[in-house]
């Protein structure tokens, strides 16, 4: 039953992997979701029959489809809470064959797309004191191989964090920031090699990938309020990554 006290938590990104995982954690805790994705038949193929929960496919990296989202989510419910922007494009490749068009594409989600989608929430944020999660990564943490785009974007995210959390604490709006390591998704797994698995749990302390839920156990717990004091941070969910090496030699392969 809808109820204008129950919470709402969007969660872009949502149609699979880590969004996913965590539109179904805020769900089992009460929330009401709006699942965020610009990929019309991942979203589809999801099973969301719950009340709580509904699809919307916008792509937040086009400025112009997000006062229509947003009008949207507040006709199916009257107020936001939670916004986690986990929506991200990733582009692995050498400096030298980076063009510009990649690295714009790369951009336009992970950083101009956070920037925008936070924007516009701000408002209805605002009147709940509510909270933002942005979903960064190690590789903006420090560098690596073969992400200059990326990398440079998470780190971008990471700062941006920051800013919001100065700016919007006035508010009661706290920001908080995600840094994922390597998460055993099914795209993951399709693309690491035996070698680059094998170099990753040489290199993570705790010798092997994270899940999708121990990332989502990760940004419930800073959109709740457990972390009610806890704003302008960001927190490594990486089995350790960060804190060793810079490169895996099987990547440059």
């Amino acid at each position: 039953m809808k109820s204008v006290d129950t919470k709402l938590a969007i969660v872009t990104g949502a149609a699979r992997g880590i969004g996913f995982a965590t539109a179904q954690l805020f769900k089992q805790n009460g929330y009401r979701v709006a699942l965020i994705d610009k990929d019309k038949e991942e979203l589809n193929n999801l099973s969301t029959n719950n009340v709580n929960e509904k699809k919307f496919c916008f792509d937040i990296s086009d400025s112009t489809q997000l006062d229509n989202m947003y009008e949207e989510i507040l006709n199916w419910h009257n107020r936001i809470d939670v916004l986690v922007n986990n929506a991200g494009v990733a582009d692995f490749g050498v400096i030298e064959k980076t063009t510009i068009d990649r690295w714009n594409e790369v951009m336009k989600t992970n950083l101009d797309g956070v920037f925008l989608t936070t924007q516009k929430a701000i408002p209805s944020l605002k009147k709940t004191k509510g909270n933002i999660v942005n979903i960064a990564s190690i590789s903006g943490l420090r560098a690596s191989t073969l992400r200059v785009a990326y990398g440079t974007s998470k780190a971008a995210v990471i700062q941006l964090t920051k800013q919001q959390a100065a700016e919007l604490g006035e508010y009661g709006i706290r920001v908080n920031c995600i840094a994922p390591g390597p998460v055993k998704t099914k795209l993951a797994m399709a693309v690491h090699t035996k070698d680059i698995i094998e170099a990753y749990h040489d290199a993570i302390p705790l010798n092997r990938y994270g899940t999708e839920l121990e990332i989502a156990n990760g940004i419930y717990f800073l959109a709740s309020d457990k972390a009610s004091y806890i704003t302008g941070q960001t927190l490594a969910v990486d089995g350790g990554f960060e804190t060793t090496g810079v490169g895996l030699p099987s990547l440059r392969k």
